[in-house]
């Protein structure tokens, strides 16, 4: 039988939520039945490395501007070349150009994307994301809140199938104490101290205002030593560093992007996620994973993830003396921090795996292929929702 040439496309490959997704399916993609290949327009990263080290063939077409007729042309050529069976586009960018050089193609399915509720799309981006949906044979959504949102938003692509395919995150073993202790012993963490992490990129829908406002409020009037580490990078940064300048010393640490966030989340008493707005939140993913609690804003995706008082604390979003007081309470408890961890760590390993992830996603591009034998890709946490008038 014949591999299944696949073609997965998004704009940027810099470190992202919805970058790392890519790389562990491109990594974890059988062999024996795809041929994969990752075409991005910018930003390389160590991700693509990854990619690469996989075994998976990457191609850059750069895109300069907004409208680059250039980069068009060499997008078309590519296509036509390749002859890909399945096109999965991510990111806006990637949708809209690779819908438009497959349309004139003429060959391939075309698969498009939700990762997030896209509370910020203007009414242009609706009418540019409608006309890629109604092209795709189906489009893949990371959480039930952004199809929900999406099916309200585009009543005109009604009849094409959504398919929630949760992100997966790869089952990771817990650190000991000895390893944990020199994690925190490098990043000057005291045995007594609290220490609270965020992941993340720093942009506007992080919510970083909202996360600095909550530990001036611990700052003071704490009787804990709660220590907050932000590792990331992003255009909110200058923000963090005025606040450290503000704050106590050594209250505020800010760790620049990095590739030990595994063990940044083992070394970390919980991981805190203020987001004005989330799809599904790898970070609290592999928190999870970790046995870790987490703190979240009650939006997006989020509230797919984390159950409230189950397997770790969620607060109005945009509420800063909510989160305040939320860190407050599981800095002063050890116990409920174990317990909230544990059954974490039980739900991310039965509901949220790499492999199921994988899986699924396979089962969607075999049947696009028309390789598939068909049946319902219902069940799980892989179901049709169907986009609703």
């Amino acid at each position: 039988m014949s591999l299944i040439r696949l073609l997965i496309v998004t704009d940027e490959m810099e470190v992202g939520g919805t970058q790392r997704q890519i790389a562990t399916l491109l990594e974890g993609l059988d062999k024996s039945r795809f041929s994969p290949t990752l075409l991005y327009f910018r930003k390389r990263s160590h991700l693509v490395d990854q990619v690469e080290h996989a075994g998976v063939e990457t191609v850059q077409i750069p895109k300069r501007g907004a409208i680059d007729p250039g980069f068009f042309l060499r997008l078309r050529r590519f296509l036509q070349r390749g002859q890909f069976d399945v096109v999965h586009c991510f990111s806006f960018s990637g949708e809209l150009w690779g819908a438009l050089a497959l349309t004139l193609v003429g060959k391939g399915r075309l698969i498009t994307s939700i990762r997030g509720v896209y509370e910020w799309y203007r009414p242009f981006q609706w009418i540019v994301k409608t006309w890629v949906t109604r092209r795709s044979f189906c489009v893949v959504a990371n959480s039930q809140a952004g199809a929900d949102y999406a099916r309200r938003r585009m009543k005109r692509a009604a009849r094409v199938p959504m398919e929630i395919v949760y992100n997966g995150i790869t089952a990771v073993s817990l650190a000991g104490e000895e390893e944990r202790a020199r994690m925190r012993g490098s990043l000057g963490v005291g045995a007594n101290s609290v220490m609270v992490l965020f992941v993340g990129r720093l942009v506007d829908h992080k919510n970083i205002p909202s996360l600095i406002r909550a530990f001036q409020r611990i700052d003071s009037a704490s009787r804990y030593d709660i220590r907050l580490f932000v590792a990331g990078e992003g255009p909110e940064r200058e923000l963090l560093v005025r606040a450290s300048k503000a704050m106590r010393a050594d209250r505020l640490s800010l760790l620049g992007e990095r590739r030990d966030v595994a063990a940044l989340i083992q070394a970390s008493d919980f991981l805190v996620l203020p987001s004005r707005r989330e799809g599904l939140s790898n970070a609290i993913l592999e928190a999870m994973a970790a046995g870790k609690p987490v703190v979240a804003s009650r939006v997006g995706g989020n509230v797919e993830l984390v159950a409230h008082e189950e397997t770790g604390l969620l607060y109005p979003g945009d509420d800063d003396a909510a989160l305040a007081e939320a860190i407050e309470r599981l800095a002063a408890d050890c116990h409920l921090r174990n317990s909230l961890g544990a059954a974490a760590r039980i739900v991310a390993q039965h509901e949220f795996s790499r492999e199921a992830m994988i899986a699924r996603t396979e089962r969607l591009y075999e049947k696009a292929a028309g390789k598939s034998g068909g049946g319902s890709l219902a069940g799980g946490k892989l179901k049709s929702v169907g986009v609703a008038p």
